[in-house]
């Protein structure tokens, strides 16, 4: 009887996507205001907001009721390539992308209101991580590396500018961020001779504001290159400061030409971003040799550290530490693995871990964990403030890693084998750093992002596919869901008309959960 009412369900919501009105989008715009505190009814930039937390005060949906949560509707790509993209939702329009593809569509709805494509012959097309909006324009980074500006009622184009050279070995995947009549972007690219950078648009006119490079120019004695930033960051308005992880330095596995820490690369750094200067860096993987860029999520917490108020920054690392920071000068005040790892032989006394010489790719191989793809990667953690715990889609895995001197010095510079990698949803005391709970995903790990609401909720993606939802108190499964394909991409949640929904894709396929219409209650705030 639950497969034949949950067919009924399906059949119905999907009767209600043929013949729902189409949304009207005579306002798309979004001022500063509306970035600064996002509404119920929207969800601006790539993380939700600027602290990057991905934490919802919604609590319509909840642990008593979430049993009858069913699809509202469904929206299908007709792509090969997988979401990855966070939505933006502005004035009940969302906006979405894969590689060269943008749709806006009806939130309340899935009615596709316009799709924008454009050709990238060039340019790795690995995936795409959404679009920034800003007044009434959208910005969208192509993978052949151009930042297009788009109107947000029709898609059509304003102006097209070239953030990096494709030919020189530069993509681009990211959502860029908006702060301040700032439209801030990164770059994608593992080739040697490459510096990663961060540059700054003016939304208006598309001319370059600033630039900050994470690596010296290219051919300084014993520096490196590197230092990509593929991530959109995160921005705390109080401090003017503008949050940003970097990738790892090149040659990939060879450090001996590159001696010493290799700033900026593995790092997180603070910008201010109305110059592009650098405020503080801090190194995560110093003299990084197994590709463990640190571009995971900055994410920015208020609150008391060891009883004493912090403006404190967290990171879930991709060489398996937990790291919480003073981000008003970069100090460390916790550094703790939050998984298995190996590669070190400790933390200084300013919170950086200590590479050990002896875990560096060599041709007779060495057993390193984490593995390549890391402790986690690009998939987004949430910090849900009322429980205090970081919650993580994290990766436990062993890999080898090896030297190949027929390989040369340069570029990839030799080779790693995975052996064994699982996913594991991990919550996070930010005070102590210990594991408050975990629950596993499956043989291989997740793809899927993480949110948490008020109302006690994790909602994330499991190894096969089944969206999730937990008890953020105890992480015990309280609904699930079969999509049918990899979960890539991180949920997000809104509320139009007094009715919350909650968003997440599989494959090609965009899907919006609520509950039932008659079953709808108030908000709780």
């Amino acid at each position: 009887m639950k497969s034949v009412n949950h067919l009924f369900r399906l059949l119905l919501a999907l009767l209600l996507v043929c013949f729902a009105p189409v949304a009207r989008t005579s306002a798309q715009d979004l001022e500063d205001a509306q970035l600064l505190h996002p509404k119920a009814d929207s969800w601006p930039m790539y993380h939700g907001d600027y602290s990057g937390r991905r934490h919802v005060s919604f609590t319509q949906i909840n642990p008593q009721n979430v049993h009858a949560l069913s699809l509202a509707w469904v929206f299908q790509t007709n792509q090969q390539a997988q979401i990855k993209s966070s939505p933006l939702l502005v004035d009940g329009v969302l906006y979405f992308t894969v590689p060269e593809n943008i749709w806006a569509v009806d939130a309340r709805s899935g009615h596709m209101i316009w799709h924008y494509h454009r050709p990238s012959p060039k340019g790795d097309h690995i995936g795409h991580r959404g679009v920034a909006m800003y007044k009434g324009w959208l910005y969208f980074t192509t993978p052949d590396c151009h930042l297009i500006s788009l109107n947000a009622k029709d898609g059509s184009v304003r102006w097209d500018k070239l953030i990096a050279d494709v030919d020189k070995g530069y993509w681009t995947t990211m959502a860029p961020l908006v702060v301040k009549g700032h439209v801030i972007t990164g770059v994608s690219g593992d080739f040697d001779n490459l510096t990663g950078y961060l540059r700054s648009f003016d939304p208006e006119s598309g001319a370059i504001q600033w630039q900050w490079n994470a690596t010296p120019p290219a051919g300084t004695p014993n520096a490196t290159t590197g230092g990509m930033t593929w991530m959109t960051g995160t921005y705390d308005p109080e401090l003017n400061l503008l949050y940003w992880g970097t990738g790892n330095p090149t040659p990939v596995l060879n450090g001996q030409t590159r001696p010493g820490v290799n700033l900026y690369t593995c790092s997180i750094v603070a910008l201010n971003p109305d110059t592009g200067k650098l405020a503080w860096g801090f190194s995560v993987s110093p003299h990084d040799t197994h590709d463990w860029d640190a571009v995971e999520t900055p994410v920015l917490v208020d609150g008391t550290f060891h009883g004493k108020p912090r403006k404190m920054l967290m990171q879930t690392s991709r060489n398996g530490y937990f790291f919480v920071l003073d981000r008003t000068d970069g100090k460390s005040l916790l550094t703790l693995p939050y998984g298995p790892v190996n590669w070190t032989t400790g933390i200084d006394k300013e919170g950086h871990p200590i590479p050990n010489p002896q875990k560096e790719p060599a041709p007779d191989g060495r057993l390193i964990a984490p593995d390549e793809g890391g402790l986690t990667n690009y998939r987004a953690p949430s910090f849900d403030p009322k429980a205090g715990l970081f919650i993580v889609s994290a990766h436990p895995s062993w890999s080898i890693y090896f030297a190949k001197p027929s390989d040369g010095a340069y570029g990839w510079a030799g080779a790693d084998y995975g052996l064994w990698g699982k996913g594991v949803l991990e919550a996070i005391d930010y005070q102590t750093g210990k594991i408050r709970w975990s629950h596993e995903l499956g043989d291989g790990g997740s793809g899927a992002g993480v949110m948490t609401t008020d109302s006690g909720l994790t909602v994330t993606g499991d190894a096969h596919g089944n969206m999730l939802i937990l008890n953020t108190s105890n992480g015990k499964t309280l609904w699930h869901a079969g999509t049918g394909s990899p979960i890539q991409s991180s949920p997000i949640s809104y509320e139009l008309d007094g009715r919350q929904y909650i968003v997440t894709s599989s494959g090609g396929l965009l899907f919006a959960w609520a509950l039932p219409a008659n079953s709808v209650q108030p908000l709780r705030r």
